[in-house]
């Protein structure tokens, strides 16, 4: 039941992924994961994880950036969509350790009360079960990689594409006067935006996923006091806010609300080639929108920040306060990260 219970868990936060990673290629970012943070510098990444027993496991490695390497990476509307599949990957990379780490420790425990059930167990055959946990947990974590990148792909397909044109079109046929371009996709687009925050507000309920949006809140703490220069420790990290603009969740409010926009440009009527336009419009509408994102949090007082208000808003459910436990997770991580960044020589551009 456990592992079924931590299956699900995983299973929801990689549906919430894209609103937990700030995508940003050339600022100190981070995201939540299970019971942990993962922090990213321009060259260099670490996550954070902390055990039932309070113990703290975690893991750091360089990166490299895609735009240094290939200079049409860095054009503006092809950097969003490089950057933010570079962070999703990354991403779902921090979601599996984190997953090893709960997967491992579960094992591990189930493990020690076998043992204690047994009247003659050497230290040498405890160490081995320990070791088979590990192996055990990685490869559940394995199959889990597969099962959910089909599983995400089809849940973000059938929720946000298929199910409100599939609304939107019958609305039509009960009343032919919502068939006009700019209704009809009002109605699209509002249906889809209710389904997101239903989603984001039914999850927040599960007590697990709550955890997660706390760990949420203590990585934008920690990424505000690092960029206004505090010392990174838990009573300088508390005293900041837990809305950040740079959020996945502002950078989600924002494709949401201009998709709309973009899908009144299309000229097609019948349902299926509506449903394509829909998918093959994706990559553009991230696109424009990290552009604004990216913006936006560099001109805070300009007319695209507004844009950005409705994620800030949002955060209100995916974002808590977290405990000093829970921001000394991401203050490791981020140190970790600096650590290695310094090593590479890295610069950092703060917004």
């Amino acid at each position: 039941m456990r592992l079924i219970k931590n299956y699900l868990r995983f299973l929801a936060a990689v549906q919430l992924l894209p609103a937990l990673e700030s995508g940003e290629e050339t600022l100190v970012g981070g995201q939540a994961v299970l019971e942990g943070v993962m922090m990213r510098s321009p060259h260099a990444w670490a996550i954070a994880c902390r055990k039932p027993s309070g113990e703290v496991v975690t893991l750091s490695e360089t990166l490299e950036r895609p735009s240094e390497k290939h200079k049409w990476m860095a054009w503006p509307i092809v950097r969003g969509v490089m950057t933010l599949g570079y962070a999703m990957n990354l991403g779902y990379r921090a979601l599996k350790f984190s997953a090893n780490v709960a997967i491992e420790d579960i094992m591990q425990d189930d493990a020690a009360k076998a043992n204690r059930k047994a009247e003659f167990v050497s230290a040498t055959e405890i160490a081995g079960t320990a070791s088979k946990s590990r192996e055990k947990a990685a490869s559940i974590s394995g199959w889990l990689a597969t099962v959910n990148i089909v599983i995400s792909l089809a849940f973000f397909i059938f929720m946000y594409k298929y199910i409100p044109l599939l609304a939107a079109t019958e609305l039509k046929k009960m009343d032919p006067a919502l068939g006009g371009r700019i209704i009809f996709n009002l109605i699209d687009g509002g249906i889809r935006l209710l389904l997101f925050l239903l989603f984001i507000w039914g999850v927040s309920l599960w007590k697990d996923i709550r955890r997660v949006y706390e760990y949420h809140g203590a990585e934008h703490k920690t990424v505000f006091a690092f960029e206004n220069g505090d010392p990174l420790d838990t009573a300088s990290v508390q005293k900041y806010s837990t809305f950040h603009p740079r959020c996945g969740t502002s950078f989600l409010m924002t494709v949401m609300l201009i998709s709309i926009g973009f899908y009144m440009l299309v000229p097609f009527t019948t349902f299926w080639a509506r449903f394509a336009s829909r998918i093959v419009l994706l990559p553009i509408i991230a696109g424009v929108s990290y552009e604004i994102i990216r913006f936006a949090a560099k001109h805070r007082g300009s007319l695209f920040a507004l844009m950005t208000a409705p994620g800030l808003w949002l955060q209100r459910i995916t974002t808590k306060p977290p405990s000093n436990e829970q921001a000394q997770c991401a203050i490791v991580a981020l140190d970790q990260a600096m650590s290695l960044e310094k090593e590479r020589g890295g610069e950092l551009v703060i917004a």
